[in-house]
């Protein structure tokens, strides 16, 4: 008797291994097709934009479920299997995106795997302080202000910039950006602080040839940003404070008054001008220890490049613009014109 494993394979059996082989195939092709379908057309049409948010640390089956949850995909089990196959389980980054059910679930697991995370704009005016800044970014969601706060002010960072001074208050340079919720407040500063270097290279020769160092530039700049908004009047303004620096006197600016004083109701009394800070300019001479706030473009180029005048001071017209004046009995003269209220070089607060 032949041993079993050398007993001839019948017709019959042989046709039903050829069936069975072909079975097989036909199922992996269909299920290759299913797949490829499921893959590549959105499980539905007309399914509105969802925000959703991949938290830190959460796997790809937690994710994939949510995504099914909230019919985004029509089912996790293609998605998970493909992804398993392909070694993407681990590649999907933290973030929020902007999904929806109109996109293929292979378009999906792109969009997560390279973290195309959805960004946000914010316009930080220029003359905006630091504290402003932080509340700008905390009502958009982008940062917790108190994190923010922390970081502009912690040493280590100033000195990591390369800068001096307190904070980097002045550095934060105000334009619109960009930015992810739920990222570090790291992450905001260093773009911030980027663009005020990119925004100050042009002038390096007229920084260098300036006899003031980039952060009496920086800081005088941040007293004409916020003593006026109109662009053709900041090279006086500058004009203004460089004639008062070179003779001595007191620059005599509310804005350092102002940031001197924490929590400021915005009232500024007599008592605030006469009380002693750092930046009280009408107590101590030459420019506050640090900016009062962020400056942009014009008004660092109004400090490099001021208008020839011989004016000493200067009050507010109470339209945005500003009378200037040589001589003091000129300007008590434009005082009780324009203001009524005494003699000082502004009187009205900003």
């Amino acid at each position: 008797m032949l041993p079993v494993s050398k007993m001839p394979i019948s017709v019959n059996a042989r046709r039903a291994i050829f069936l069975g082989f072909i079975v097989i195939i036909l199922v992996g092709l269909l299920l290759s097709v299913g797949l490829i379908h499921y893959l590549v057309h959105p499980s539905k049409t007309g399914g509105a934009d969802q925000i959703f948010v991949v938290r830190e640390g959460a796997s790809l089956r937690e994710v994939l479920g949510e995504l099914e949850k909230r019919g985004i995909i029509a089912s996790k089990t293609f998605l998970l299997l493909w992804s398993r196959l392909t070694g993407y389980g681990n590649q999907i980054k933290a973030g929020e995106y902007r999904l929806s059910s109109n996109m293929a679930p292979l378009q999906i697991l792109h969009i997560l795997r390279k973290g195309l995370i959805l960004l946000h704009s914010v316009t930080i005016p220029e003359g905006f302080n630091m504290r402003q800044i932080a509340e700008e970014l905390a009502a958009k969601g982008l940062a917790d202000a108190a994190e923010f706060l922390a970081a502009a002010k912690d040493p280590a960072m100033v000195i990591g910039y390369g800068l001096s001074g307190p904070s980097l208050e002045g550095y934060l340079y105000p334009d619109t950006y960009r930015f992810a919720r739920g990222g570090p407040a790291l992450t905001i500063i260093h773009a911030m602080v980027k663009r005020f270097f990119e925004k100050v290279a042009p002038f390096r020769e007229s920084i260098g040839a300036s006899n003031m160092t980039l952060q009496e530039i920086v800081t005088l700049a941040s007293l004409i940003e916020k003593e006026t908004g109109q662009k053709e009047e900041r090279p006086l303004i500058a004009s203004v404070f460089l004639n008062r620096l070179k003779k001595g006197m007191r620059l005599e600016s509310d804005p350092t008054v102002i940031y001197g004083i924490e929590d400021f109701n915005g009232n500024l009394t007599r008592q605030d001008l006469n009380r002693p800070t750092p930046y009280n300019t009408y107590v101590i001479r030459g420019l506050p220890v640090s900016p009062i706030a962020n400056p942009g473009e014009e008004a660092i180029r109004a400090v490099l490049y001021p208008s020839k005048t011989h004016y000493l001071y200067f009050v507010s017209k109470n339209d945005g613009t500003h009378h200037f004046s040589r001589t003091l009995a000129e300007h008590n003269r434009a005082v009780k014109t324009y203001q009524k209220k005494g003699s000082r070089m502004r009187t009205e607060i900003s």
